[in-house]
């Protein structure tokens, strides 16, 4: 991360956004098709591409899932630059992302869905918000 520009840095933050943005469609495409465990995993990664995005705009770098969620705890939210609720929805996200991954016998249905998507839509806008506060870039998606 040190040997990229400032400006290869908000392209990229730019880019992780506006995968956020369309992993969420992701998420209501698969919903729509009733594949409720997919859509759910999206819901995670959209917020995972938002995260990453806020971490690769404040300089910060993590190579996991783990790492991710660590440090938007450490930095973001105990600091109270991010809400607790948008804490816990991820927390909720990288749960429901494991055990889907790696457990047998998960089940999302449409009221999970519907009670985390917007949660996540939540948790997207505020990390744009957040990334936006803190540059002044304005053509971010």
């Amino acid at each position: 991360m040190n040997e990229m520009s400032s400006g290869n840095i908000r392209d990229l933050v730019a880019y992780r956004l506006s995968r956020a943005s369309e992993t969420l469609g992701e998420a209501e495409y698969n919903a729509a098709g009733r594949y409720y465990n997919t859509a759910v995993n999206r819901l995670y990664y959209a917020c995972y591409y938002a995260a990453s995005a806020l971490m690769l705009a404040n300089g910060l770098a993590a190579s996991t899932h783990k790492g991710i969620k660590a440090m938007l705890g450490l930095n973001f939210i105990t600091t109270g630059k991010l809400h607790q609720r948008h804490g816990r929805i991820y927390q909720q996200l990288f749960e429901n992302r494991q055990s889907g991954d790696y457990e047998d016998f998960v089940f999302c249905d449409q009221e999970l869905f519907e009670q985390l998507y917007p949660q996540a839509v939540d948790f997207v806008e505020a990390v744009k918000g957040l990334i936006l506060q803190q540059s002044q870039v304005q053509d971010i998606p």
